[in-house]
Formats: C-alpha cells, structure tokens, sequence
C-alpha cells in the first residue's frame, strides 16, 4: 500500500487545443477535469496499475469536495484535512503539437491547526504502508522545513519516504535522508546552482544530492530518460515514444511505476520509464493501465551516455 501526501492539490481542468493564438477565441477539441497535485497524481497511477492507495490531502470548498468524488470515483481512498480555504483550480492548455500551457493557481494558506492536522493524518495513515510518497509544491503557511519535519517522523515511525519536491523544501528535507528523491532536470540544475547541458551533467547534480542526504536519486529528464543514482550503482533508462500527447502528470506517474516495482534497482527503473513514457501518450492527465505499458519499448544500461546533450538543457 503507498500512502501519498499532497499539500497543495487542485482541480485540474484540461483543454485541448489546436494551437493557442493569443487575443483570439480558441476552441477545445477535447476537455477533462481531472483532481490534480504531484501526490494526487502518483495515488492515481498506483490505482490504475491495481495497487491499494491512501491520499492524504488538505480539502475545502466547492473545489475541494469535487475533488474527493473524483478520487473516490477511481477507487482511490482518501484520507482528507479540513481546511477553511477552497482547493485551488488550475487551467492547463495542450496544443495538437504536445506544447503545454499551464496556470496554477497559488491555493490557500493553512493555518498552525490545519498544518498539524496533516502531519498527525499522515501518521495515522502510516501503519502498513510500503511507501509514503510526498510531493508537489507547498501551500502558503507551511514553511520549507515543513517536508523535512515531515520525513524525520515519518523515519521515526519506521516508514520509507519518497519525495517529489524543490527549492527550498528540497533541500531542507535533504538533512533527514529522504529514502527516494524525484527531481526533473529543472528542478536539478536548481538544487545545485547550475545549468545542466548533457546527461553528464544531470548525473553529476543526482549524486550531489545524495552527498547532502538523499539515498537515491530517481531524476527524470524528459524525452532524454531517466537516471537512477544510488549507493549500489548507477542506471540510464530510456524509451520510444512516438507520439506525444500530453505530458501532464508523467513524472508522476514515473514515480509511482517506481515504487509499484519496488522502489529500487534496474528493474525499477524500468518501470519508471514505462509509466512515464506511456503517460505522454495519453491526454491531459490520465494516469496509464498496465495495458498502456510498452516494456518492450524501454531500455536500462548502467552505461550512462555522459556526454549526451539535453534535448531540453536546464538553465
């Protein structure tokens, strides 16, 4: 069972568009209203590959009770904090070309009660899981140290912690060993204070970041693969996508095909990439079924191409 923690979720609405010509009126091709948030995202996927999920998230309003239903319309049980404000709503628009434009609303500030009351929830819903999965942004009232506090009690408790963050709370969280970090390029390049021009360089950032705590690094590079980094070997992991759709929610979905296989080694990896490269094929953010998995389209090697360029550098 995988327990996820979402501290700013949403109500994600998905437009599809031919292209987005500014100052005109564009009409979707396709629209979706999914719940939303790095955490919602990785239960949702777990759902879909058949596996037991809890969704620890802070809920209110309108927005927030629509977003409980859908989850529970996809068999995912959620375990919800009452907050004041309303669930936040975001807008994302895909063009036929796979560009995505998204805005994200900034969501509502949690008071010292409502902070505490998801910190205490999260504990209830610790016993018996195999993962707690913590990810996404953090509202206005937590502080960056909120995820570090965060993972030394989940520690404490005996659990293992998969984290899917940056800035700030990335880096304070790291002091207390995070079993699993989820970094994307961009999120890297930030952690360490540099650009990142080639796979070399996405290598070198992961295993800085296990230097300051992380015990292993699953980064995603986009369309590049991905990169695995841990205190027992390296791995570069690959796949063919011929078409893409939208790439809402695939790193989540990588993250989640990760721990379903285990959350560690090669094999692992693997599962990864063909979460994610399956979600790029889907729209809007539809988390893919074993049925949408192509393993055969997926490569790992632990002969990682260094010198490769970043289709997409992270400045």
């Amino acid at each position: 069972m995988i327990v996820t923690v979402t501290p700013n979720p949403s109500l994600d609405r998905t437009y599809e568009v031919p292209a987005l010509d500014r100052g005109e009126v564009v009409r979707a091709t396709g629209e979706r209203v999914d719940p939303g948030g790095k955490g919602v995202n990785v239960s949702r996927a777990v759902a879909a590959a058949g596996r037991r999920t809890v969704a620890v998230l802070p809920l209110g309003g309108a927005p927030g009770a629509l977003v409980a239903d859908l989850l529970d319309a996809q068999g995912i049980e959620v375990a919800p904090v009452p907050i004041a404000g309303a669930t936040r709503s975001n807008i994302a628009l895909a063009e036929a070309d796979g560009v995505l434009t998204k805005i994200n609303a900034p969501g509502p500030e949690l008071s010292a009660t409502e902070r505490e009351l998801l910190l205490e929830t999260v504990r209830s819903q610790s016993p018996g899981a195999d993962w707690i999965a913590c990810c996404g942004s953090l509202p206005r009232g937590l502080a960056p140290s909120w995820y570090a506090e965060l993972v030394a009690r989940a520690h404490a408790a005996g659990a293992r912690i998969a984290l899917d963050t940056s800035g700030p709370a990335l880096l304070q969280a790291l002091r207390e060993r995070p079993d699993v970090v989820k970094p994307n390029a961009e999120e890297l390049a930030g952690a360490v204070g540099r650009p990142l021009a080639t796979v070399g360089d996405a290598l070198k950032a992961a295993e800085e970041l296990r230097e300051l705590g992380a015990r292993t690094v699953l980064a995603s590079l986009g369309a590049d693969g991905q990169l695995l980094v841990t205190g027992e070997g390296t791995w570069f992991g690959a796949a063919r996508v011929d078409a893409v759709r939208s790439n809402v929610g695939a790193g989540d979905s990588s993250l989640a095909g990760f721990l379903v296989a285990g959350g560690a080694g090669p094999g692992a990896l693997a599962s990864a990439v063909a979460h994610g490269a399956a979600a790029v094929r889907l729209p809007g953010s539809v988390m893919p079924t074993p049925d949408d998995l192509e393993p055969s389209a997926v490569t790992v090697t632990a002969e990682v191409p260094a010198d490769r360029p970043l289709r997409e550098p992270a400045p």
